[in-house]
């Protein structure tokens, strides 16, 4: 079956102004004056009717798909087996189960040897500072993989091991999970930014037997001490009697200190002058990156896994406040990846994709490493923040490197635009072809922004919804073939099966708005949670039995275009990273002055929404300005900054029903300054809403 070939180059499809309505339940498009409605709509119709065979015969359209990449044994029984029913036995996902490949091979090995990419660059790498730059080809990734895979076997790990990442934005950070591809091994890869405590948790959730790590980093203008919070969270493992063994160290601020020719990635030095960090060292843990590798051989021979043998856990908040290790797996991955990133950024060979997510989110996994490695693409990797030196940093890469498709976060693009037009378009941003968003829905001003400054109008949004269990886009426009809604995550991709469920679990037809689900399986979905399938099964597939439950809600419009709504369970999308407020809330309790504490978003207008936190102090504590900051620093270091709340409102109480849950529903509203609190009457004591109404934080 497969996909469409005849592509060409992207078209375009304005965003217009947006007209009244709730949500904005009427926005209107126009194609460009080049491309005709009519174009617009073979092109709807032709993407309509491949997508309808790609549900209707998931097996025969992915079976396609999978001839395109290396399987070392075929995969002989069913192609596909699952069950999404909780009532009818175990939830189970099963694509090609019995064939054997290895994703490491197939990104790399064959790029090299049989596509004869081996000069190609697979990534321009920006630092933090301008001017620190380096880039490395497709061979020599290949050699440092293989290197990095023989120091990982001579440290002992073997295949189903699974190791910890706690890296910055680093060439390092790439090799260190492909080597871990290579030879089989799980990587866990912990975003920089979260504290000792969150990489301890997951260490000790996976029992990850080696911790991958930098020395310092900068982050803007922020020095990190990654290795001091690593020893921190090494620290704490021990004191609950899980010892790792070894601590592989890469020596990223003191590369100045290697000489060129001993830094495995050649980047240069440091161009801003380092303070004298101190450096903690473990005798018989810690081992230097470099030293490793020097003694190393550049060869190594794949692992052939199972289609069905687990690639990585990346772990993501949970609303019971204990995160969930997402566990996905090789060949199903491998495949929805390598087939979204393809047809969602329209990826030409000639292309130099930009994706300024960090490869601690699923986004840096699927969009940084596997899904353009696979395709054979030139990537930017970049180290530093939108707004260091000065506001047009993303730009000015833009043109430095001549980016075609660029994907970034609502977030950085309502922080950018405040700032006006002018750091945009003194640069000339003429290579951009596609632009994309990721992490949450889109607001039409930002849309309209990035649309009309960033894309100077000639560039198609892709809006994807998808989620870190998913592994790639669920929801997006196609560049070119379905026409742009400002805010619409628009049509499902290939082999997705959206519906839309009212509380009854009864699917919608037409225009509806309820619970987002998905009917069938799709490659790249996730397997299991770690160590915990029966959550797993309570999590995505209790409440709707034979359905995979988003725990978004959706809108449907009478085109069709789907409107994402917003969280329905008790979690919260702070810059695109999901929270969860059980997390938050223990977090809070464990300060010896706070009895009680219940969180919940607030719109925020650059990061979408922001942390409202309520406590209940226990008797003898007053509440203060430094009590705010004790809080708000335990939080930072019990989870890290992205949770760092903007408001903490004293609470005596906190509206409970009579059988002492909090209304959470009720406490948005107060976030708000809403009064419009519906029906009251399971609250036990009214007059506490009036009182946390009176002395609400005064919110932007």
């Amino acid at each position: 079956m497969g996909l469409p070939e005849e592509r060409g180059r992207s078209c375009s499809g304005s965003g217009g102004r947006e007209e009244s309505g709730a949500r904005g339940r009427a926005r209107s498009w126009s194609p460009p004056p080049e491309v005709s409605r009519a174009a617009h709509v073979r092109s709807l119709q032709r993407y309509r009717e491949l997508h309808r065979l790609s549900v209707e015969e998931p097996r025969e359209f992915w079976g396609d798909i999978a001839k395109e990449f290396y399987w070392k044994t075929p995969c002989l029984g069913p192609f596909l087996q699952y069950n999404f029913d909780v009532t009818k036995g175990k939830i189970f996902i099963e694509w090609m189960k019995g064939a054997t490949t290895n994703i490491c091979y197939n990104v790399l090995d064959r790029n090299v040897h049989e596509k004869k990419l081996g000069d190609k660059v697979a990534f321009y790498w920006e630092g933090n500072e301008p001017g620190e730059t380096t880039q490395i080809t497709y061979r020599e990734l290949l050699v440092q993989v293989c290197q990095f895979s023989n120091v990982l076997r001579k440290q002992g790990i073997q295949k189903g091991d699974r190791v910890a990442i706690y890296m910055p934005m680093i060439l390092e950070l790439v090799v260190a999970m492909l080597a871990c591809a290579r030879l089989g091994a799980l990587h866990s890869i912990v975003f920089a930014g979260f504290s000792a405590e969150s990489l301890c948790e997951r260490i000790l959730d996976s029992s990850c037997s080696l911790l991958i790590t930098a020395d310092a980093f900068y982050r803007g203008e922020k020095l990190v001490n990654l290795k001091e919070l690593a020893d921190e969270s090494l620290e704490k493992c021990r004191e609950k009697g899980f010892p790792v063994r070894c601590c592989i160290v890469v020596k990223h601020l003191g590369r100045a200190e290697l000489g060129m020719s001993d830094s495995p990635s050649q980047s240069p030095p440091m161009k801003r002058p380092c303070p004298d960090v101190q450096i903690p060292w473990n005798q018989g843990v810690d081992l230097w990156w470099h030293e490793l590798m020097k003694e190393a051989g550049d060869e190594f021979e794949p692992e052939w896994c199972d289609a069905e043998d687990p690639l990585f856990i990346l772990y993501t908040s949970g609303s019971t406040g204990k995160p969930k290790g997402v566990v996905h797996t090789v060949g199903g991955y491998m495949l929805y990846v390598a087939t979204t990133f393809k047809y969602v950024f329209d990826f030409h060979p000639e292309d130099v994709f930009w994706c300024t997510a960090d490869i601690g989110w699923i986004t840096g996994h699927s969009y940084i490493t596997y899904g353009p490695l696979a395709n054979g693409a030139t990537s930017v990797l970049f180290e530093g923040i939108p707004t260091y030196p000065d506001v047009s940093r993303l730009w000015s890469i833009v043109d430095k490197y001549k980016v075609t498709k660029f994907y970034t976060a609502p977030t950085a693009i309502r922080l950018l635009m405040k700032f006006g037009d002018e750091p945009v378009t003194k640069h000339s941003r003429a290579s951009l072809q596609v632009l994309g968003t990721v992490g949450e829905p889109i607001n039409p001003e930002a849309w309209l922004w990035y649309h009309q400054v960033v894309g100077a109008q000639h560039c198609p949004i892709v809006d994807t919804f998808w989620q870190t269990e998913t592994g790639g886009h669920m929801l997006t426009p196609l560049p070119g073939a379905t026409p742009m809604k400002p805010g619409s995550a628009s049509f499902p991709f290939f082999g997705v099966a959206p519906a839309i469920l009212n509380e009854s679990g009864e699917e919608l037809e037409g225009e509806a708005e309820g619970y987002l689900v998905f009917k069938q399986p799709w490659p790249g979905i996730m397997r299991t949670v770690y160590g915990n399938h029966p959550r797993f099964e309570t999590t995505y597939f209790k409440k709707f039995p034979g359905y995979y439950v988003t725990g978004d809600g959706c809108r449907r419009d009478q085109d069709g275009y789907y409107w994402i709504t917003g969280r329905i369970d008790d979690m919260l999308n702070v810059s695109g990273h999901l929270l969860s407020t059980a997390e938050v809330e223990s977090a809070l309790v464990e300060h010896e002055a706070i009895a009680e504490a219940a969180v919940v978003g607030h719109p925020h207008p650059v990061k979408g929404e922001c942390l409202y936190c309520f406590v209940t102090l226990c008797d003898g504590h007053t509440f203060s300005p430094t009590l705010t900051e004790e809080l708000k620093k335990q939080i930072r270091e019990k989870i890290g900054p992205i949770a760092t709340p903007d408001y903490i409102q004293n609470a005596p109480g906190l509206p409970k029903t009579r059988s002492g849950k909090i209304m959470r529903r009720v406490l948005r509203k107060i976030a708000q300054n809403d009064h419009d609190l519906g029906d009251t009457s399971t609250v036990a004591d009214p007059s506490v809403i009036s009182h946390l109404f009176n002395h609400r934080c005064l919110t932007i």
